[in-house]
């Protein structure tokens, strides 16, 4: 009987596992765009839901533009620190020196934003970039915030076009690497596939964007 009881237990511990819900901030594949706002910096990227191999994903088309999506969205990373989506972009952005203020345009990009309050200056983001020139696994600080906003190349020149390619980021982990600090919350999520200082055109498709606790 206690092994039967101790079974029972380790079964529904599994079920409540397997059951934990992930944390949606995307959820494209419904099409949904629920509290995804705007941001112009440049001209207007163009995203639209789009089916793609039946399933909707989020479609951006940029040419010569620089304009995100954002969503405001308090996370607490204790809880759910991995970030999770997929993306796939159509081509690359060739002669760029992607770490200059004339060659700060990327395919792809998804970022996590802990704003300053009043102190603006003191915003800190994480940028996970697909870059064109750039190595994989690079880091640097963005040309234009400087160590505010750092870059990180999730996938890089020798990643296929038009292949999905899913990522999974300990956000609070990748803040304490590249920040040097511990943050619990984050503020906000973006994407953004801009074209802007290059005066390039880029397609990208972007899966579904969500936390989880692993």
């Amino acid at each position: 009987m206690k092994r039967l009881f101790t079974t029972l237990l380790t079964i529904l511990a599994v079920q409540n596992l397997a059951a934990e819900p992930k944390l949606f901030l995307g959820e494209f594949s419904r099409n949904r765009l629920d509290g995804w706002e705007h941001k112009r910096f440049k001209g207007e990227t163009q995203y639209q839901l789009q089916n793609l191999d039946g399933v909707a994903v989020l479609k951006a088309d940029s040419r010569a533009a620089g304009s995100g999506l954002f969503k405001e969205q308090r996370i607490d990373l204790q809880q759910t620190p991995f970030l999770n989506w997929s993306w796939r972009i159509g081509n690359r952005l060739t002669g760029l020196n992607e770490q200059s203020k004339t060659g700060d345009d990327y395919a792809a990009r998804v970022y996590v934003v802990i704003k300053g309050g009043l102190a603006f200056w003191q915003t800190q983001a994480i940028n996970y970039v697909w870059a064109s020139n750039t190595a994989k696994d690079s880091v640097w600080p963005n040309a234009f915030a400087g160590d505010h906003a750092m870059m990180l190349a999730l996938r890089g020149p020798e990643a296929p076009l038009n292949v999905w390619q899913s990522e999974k980021r300990n956000v609070r982990a990748d803040l304490q690497k590249l920040v040097g600090e511990d943050f619990r919350f984050i503020d906000a999520v973006a994407l953004m596939t801009d074209t802007d200082n290059g005066n390039g055109q880029v397609s990208a498709f972007y899966g579904d964007i969500w936390f989880s606790k692993d």
